[in-house]
């Protein structure tokens, strides 16, 4: 399983629709239909209930859909995490202060 069936995948479920779907990921319908079945196959269950006008996810496609976002979001958190660190923008900043030695005694003579 690759990230990209993870992509197609979403993409599929969200616009409820392989045509709509193809177009906002420039790939050809019959190519992504061939990708969302051949992920069904290897993960060995149906993501879709497949009329001849929709799709609609199944139990196991909606669980599937929540984990798959995540997914997705933890790797593109790990490119920016990683991006940061091979641009030298990754590090801490520590920003510490000391009471001010006087302030008690202001109080205490009416400022």
């Amino acid at each position: 399983m690759e990230l990209r069936h993870f992509r197609y995948f979403v993409a599929v479920a969200e616009a409820e629709n392989v045509s709509r779907a193809a177009l906002k990921l420039h790939v050809s319908q019959p190519g992504l239909s061939r990708q969302i079945r051949d992920l069904e196959d290897e993960i060995g269950f149906q993501l879709f209930e497949r009329s001849a006008k929709s799709l609609k996810l199944t139990d196991a496609g909606k669980t599937f859909l929540t984990e798959a976002k995540s997914v997705l979001q933890h790797a593109d958190d790990a490119v920016k995490k990683a991006r940061a660190v091979s641009g030298g923008t990754n590090g801490e900043i520590n920003v510490g202060y000391a009471p001010l030695t006087g302030l008690d005694f202001l109080d205490h003579v009416g400022c």
